[in-house]
């Protein structure tokens, strides 16, 4: 980890941003993974507890809205369902449900993805770096990733908690990248929505994008270094490029 990027109180403002990158640097020097439906299927868990609710209270939720609140933040997406479903939807009561539902979910246990284990064991075992940035808050943040076993690879983890712009703004990979004192040019992010690959590329970090609920959009495909089907392709990458 030679290269530094200088002490920042916030991110900088969108027009400040660097360039989108669309090769992967060489070599990495660290790796930035979003969390929820990138490491661990909790945004499949979470699009049926959100469904399951609201057929439950008599409020029908189309496919389009559940995929609309994918790799967004909470507030977000409260504000969202407000606007959508008008004044007279029960918000309270629809996301105490639903909490209970993917916390029944998160007990019973939820998955991770595909190659996650194997991806993050590569890197531990070539000395890279790993940071965590994620929309989900502090403490439910690292209670998932001790749940499933991953809590011990990351260096640093930034969650909703730790920053005032969330994703799609790129606060939050600025901010893990300073942490882990790495320049962004010399990161890879890796991230499963839109908002995320969003926020990663704005930040100057290469993204490989690992599509999970939404396939990637004509946008991103040209913003994202790799798009690639699972994990595993992004080890069998790595391991190739060495």
């Amino acid at each position: 980890m030679s290269a530094h990027i200088p002490a920042m109180a916030t991110a900088p403002r969108p027009s400040a941003l660097r360039p989108r990158t669309t090769t992967l640097p060489d070599p990495i020097c660290a790796v930035i993974f979003d969390m929820d439906g990138t490491l661990i299927d909790t945004e499949a868990a979470h699009r049926r507890a959100f469904a399951e609710t609201g057929l439950a209270l008599g409020w029908p939720m189309s496919d389009d809205l559940l995929l609309s609140m994918v790799g967004i933040h909470r507030d977000e997406n409260e504000r969202m369902l407000a606007r959508h479903m008008g004044p007279d939807f029960p918000l309270a009561r629809f996301y105490a449900d639903s909490d209970a539902l993917f916390e029944a979910a998160v007990a019973a246990g939820i998955p991770l993805r595909p190659g996650a284990d194997l991806l993050l064991e590569h890197l531990a075992q070539a000395g890279i770096p790993m940071a965590l940035a994620t929309s989900t808050a502090a403490p439910y943040a690292q209670q998932r990733l001790e749940r499933s076993g991953l809590l011990h690879y990351f260096d640093v983890i930034v969650t909703r908690s730790d920053v005032d712009r969330p994703k799609p703004h790129p606060e939050p990979y600025l901010l893990s990248a300073q942490r882990l004192g790495v320049d962004p040019a010399q990161i890879v992010a890796v991230e499963d929505s839109h908002a995320g690959v969003r926020s990663a590329t704005a930040a100057g970090i290469a993204t490989v994008m690992v599509p999970d609920l939404l396939p990637p959009t004509e946008e991103l495909l040209l913003a994202c270094a790799q798009i690639l089907p699972s994990l595993t392709d992004l080890r069998d990458l790595l391991l190739a490029t060495e």
